[in-house]
């Protein structure tokens, strides 16, 4: 699938083999990504409105919370069969997928939202430290300029 960033991408990669002063950082945002996996029609926007409305219900310790009780109701029945098979099934099938769900979204969004925070610092010191670079450059090309009307005079 052919994304919307990609032309902006290679326009900028091409501007930066050119001239270096002239390359404007990007900075993605998510509103671009959700269009990028669900696409910019309305059953797109909708899609991707309804899975991540699912995932902030589901990710929560709350709905872990409900999920377990949830899954405490069916403990009793498979204790009153007695085997271990049932047990383990009730283990896992019951309280291991219900609980575990929300918890590793809840895990996920945390891991997330401090991959966004690193994301959004670098982004500020990459665009800084290009804005000195661009000054550095041109600092260098104005030297430049003066040495070379240094040798036409020196040779004039």
């Amino acid at each position: 699938m052919e994304t919307q960033l990609q032309p902006d991408h290679a326009a900028a990669v091409e501007m930066a083999k050119m001239s270096p002063t002239t390359h404007v950082p990007r900075h993605v945002r998510k509103e671009q990504i959700r269009a990028e996996v669900h696409g910019s029609s309305a059953m797109g926007r909708f899609n991707a409105a309804v899975a991540v409305r699912v995932t902030k219900v589901v990710g929560t310790m709350y709905c872990a919370y409900v999920f377990t009780l949830i899954a405490l109701v069916a403990l009793p029945a498979a204790i009153q069969q007695g085997s271990p098979t049932v047990l383990i099934n009730w283990l896992s099938s019951n309280f291991l997928q219900l609980v575990l769900l929300p918890i590793i979204i809840v895990g996920q969004n945390v891991i997330s939202a401090a991959q966004d925070a690193r994301a959004e610092a670098d982004h500020e010191t990459l665009t800084a430290l290009h804005t000195m670079n661009v000054r550095q450059l041109q600092i260098l090309e104005q030297q430049q300029q003066i040495l070379d009307l240094l040798k036409l005079k020196a040779a004039g």
